[in-house]
Order: structure tokens, then C-alpha cells, then sequence
């Protein structure tokens, strides 16, 4: 009978342990969140980032970096439902909007998990500080091809 008492204990502990970090669905309005006009500094400049309220199955955003007063590139961001998961999908595009990516190419991010204040994907990862503050990392790969995570700091 005790080890059935010490057995329950243990297990009860372990239950409330694993629920302090709460997996969330796959779905959009559980990183709603990441909503809003974002700036920051990263690159030696200036970084902008504004993303839209969930809407017709799709979250979007675009980016901008400025560096001595000129935009060095763009980006046009998505976060969308596939197949009951979310996906973040990107473009990269020149100052002129001459893409980097082929016409039907784009660079994805697998989802990986969500929880109340951070969204993981397979190289991108958003987490919220405050209502009003974010951090994103961006694994980067360099010429060599060794990954260096990039964190950008955004403020509302």
C-alpha cells in the first residue's frame, strides 16, 4: 500500500512538473502575439518588422533593414496553417525588389513548438518579453556554413 501511495506521489509530481511549460496547438490565434509593428537594431542598423492579426488561415509580415539611411533588403514573411501545423515561410528581396529566391522558391521554417511565450520553428524562434517587447533568433549560416544565431530585439 505504500508503494502504491509513494508510487501516485511521484507521479502526480511529475504531472504538475511537465505542465509548467504547456505545449499549445499548432494554430494561429496561439501566436497571435507576434502581432504588430516591431522595430529594432540588428546588422549595424535599423530593423522594422510589422506583422498582421491572424486572418484567412495565414499570418503576414514584412521586414526592412536600413543601414546609413538606405534600405539594404526587404523580406516578405508568412506564418500559415498546413496540414494542422503552422509553417513560416519567407522571400528575401534586394532595395530595387529584385528577389534572392527563384520565382517559386521560398525559404521555410518548420514549426517545432509553441508555448504561452515563445513560438519555435526549425531556425526561428520568437518570444515574447512583454506585450510590448520581443526577441526573434534566426540561425544563420555563413559562407563557411557554420550557423550563428542572430537576435534581434524588437520594441512595439
Amino acid at each position: 500500500m505504500k508503494k502504491i501511495a509513494v508510487t501516485l506521489l511521484i507521479l502526480m509530481s511529475f504531472n504538475s512538473f511537465s505542465q509548467t511549460k504547456t505545449t499549445l496547438e499548432p494554430k494561429l490565434e496561439n501566436c497571435a502575439w507576434i502581432a504588430g509593428n516591431w522595430k529594432g537594431d540588428a546588422f549595424g542598423g535599423q530593423v522594422e518588422e510589422h506583422w498582421s492579426e491572424p486572418s484567412g488561415g495565414s499570418m503576414m509580415a514584412t521586414f526592412k533593414l536600413i543601414n546609413d539611411g538606405k534600405v539594404s533588403f526587404y523580406e516578405i514573411e508568412i506564418i500559415r496553417e498546413v496540414e494542422n501545423t503552422l509553417i513560416l515561410q519567407l522571400k528575401h528581396f534586394d532595395n530595387d525588389l529584385k528577389g534572392w529566391e527563384t520565382k517559386n522558391e521560398t525559404v521555410d521554417f518548420p514549426l517545432k513548438e509553441i508555448t504561452e511565450n515563445k513560438v519555435v520553428f526549425e531556425g526561428m524562434t520568437f518570444e515574447k518579453l512583454s506585450d510590448n517587447e520581443m526577441n526573434v533568433f534566426v540561425d544563420i549560416k555563413n559562407d563557411e556554413g557554420e550557423v550563428q544565431i542572430v537576435k534581434f530585439n524588437y520594441k512595439k
